[in-house]
């Protein structure tokens, strides 16, 4: 009886090792079904993209990118560096080419491309260095597509955001800085925008345009000082520029330096001999010095191109008229003073400017009917 039952346990326990061998057995076996299964759609999903990346057609991506997600379900294989350098460049090249969004997916591949990179390790991103640049050259063409389409919409905000993202894929090319900082302006950024500006001006090979650009910026921040500097350092860069002299010349106008346009202004003129606002600039700022004789010359110029150019008539009246204020025998000027007073006062009857100079050259050449006409007008303005 006691054999029988030693032999009794004897086959329990045999059972019981079988039934832990089994199980281990079987674990084993599915483990191996498992990540047989994975390589294979890892496979399949390799082959569907070498297609794609020879033909362009959009099928073989959508092929590529079913096998690739099958390959994604356990977190083993999500974890897995050559899934999810194989997965971002599926992702990234839906993201830009197919723009239309005509294979469906949860999220946008531009969000699930970045998730995949997430998960590649840093020591292993060099190993992948062609695959890398790949998925990142396709990530910025989708980003630029995105901005181009705020852009139809002006929606600059989103624009410039998507090219913000480009310059994060360390792409910062010319293009995307030069975007960067129109777009800076556009949103009113302009502290940023001088920030791209100077790289711009910094690292590649400017045109003149892009300091004219700088300056508008300067402009908007209201420093004058950056303003002036930058227009100088492109005046130094490009003698020969046009559009940069004009635009020195329009800022010492502003600030009334007219000391610093006299040496530029013989310079404009030849590039627009007809332009009277120029001609008349170029009188007044070289009245402002004392270079009387000059100025004289070119007051009579705007004259020629328009004789009823109001302050040409009574900035050359006023020349005479002093000259003859000091000369009472100067003929010459007596009789222009005359002259251009009362076209001035012609051309604008009510202007108090042209009616004191007249009072003044009435006075002093004694014709008191004329003068008390003036003053009689003069009290009536003043009274209005």
């Amino acid at each position: 009886m006691k054999n029988q039952t030693d032999r009794q346990i004897q086959m329990t326990r045999s059972n019981k090792k079988f039934s832990t061998l089994h199980a281990l057995v079987s674990g084993v076996l599915l483990c191996i079904s498992a990540n047989s299964v994975a390589q294979s759609n890892y496979k399949e999903s390799s082959n569907s993209f070498a297609f794609y990346t020879q033909t362009g057609d959009l099928k073989n991506l959508e092929s590529a990118k079913k096998f690739i997600d099958a390959a994604y379900q356990t977190r083993r294989d999500s974890t897995n560096t050559r899934v999810n350098v194989l997965r971002a460049m599926i992702y990234s090249s839906m993201a830009y080419a197919d723009s239309a969004r005509t294979i469906k997916n949860a999220t946008d591949p531009i969000n699930i491309t970045y998730n995949s990179l997430g998960k590649i390790k840093a020591r292993d991103v060099q190993n992948y260095a062609a695959e890398m640049k790949y998925v990142k050259q396709n990530l910025a063409a989708a980003h630029i597509s995105n901005a181009n389409k705020a852009l139809a919409k002006q929606d600059y905000t989103a624009a410039y955001n998507s090219y913000l993202k480009v310059r994060d894929l360390n792409i910062a090319n010319y293009d995307v800085t030069y975007n960067l900082a129109l777009l800076a302006v556009q949103t009113k950024q302009y502290d940023s925008a001088v920030g791209y500006y100077n790289q711009i001006l910094k690292n590649d090979d400017p045109s003149a345009s892009r300091y004219l650009e700088l300056v508008n910026v300067y402009n908007q921040l209201g420093n004058k000082q950056a303003v002036l500097n930058t227009l100088q350092t492109a005046r130094t860069k490009f003698p020969d520029s046009k559009n940069v002299l004009m635009r020195l010349i329009q800022e010492f106008a502003q600030n009334t330096e007219y000391k610093a346009i006299v040496p530029l202004i013989d310079e404009a003129i030849k590039y627009e001999p007809q332009n009277v606002e120029l001609n008349y600039l170029a009188g007044y700022s070289n009245e402002t010095v004392g270079n009387l004789e000059v100025a004289k010359k070119y007051y009579q110029q705007v004259l020629q191109l328009n004789e009823n150019n109001y302050e040409s008539n009574l900035a050359l009246g006023l020349i005479y008229l002093n000259d003859f204020l000091r000369d009472e025998n100067d003929n010459e000027a007596q009789y222009n003073a005359q002259n251009l007073l009362l076209k001035a006062n012609e051309i604008r009857p009510y202007d108090v400017n042209a009616l004191k100079s007249l009072s003044l050259y009435y006075e002093k050449s004694g014709d008191l009917a004329q003068l008390d006409r003036v003053k009689l007008l003069l009290n009536q303005l003043s009274n209005n």
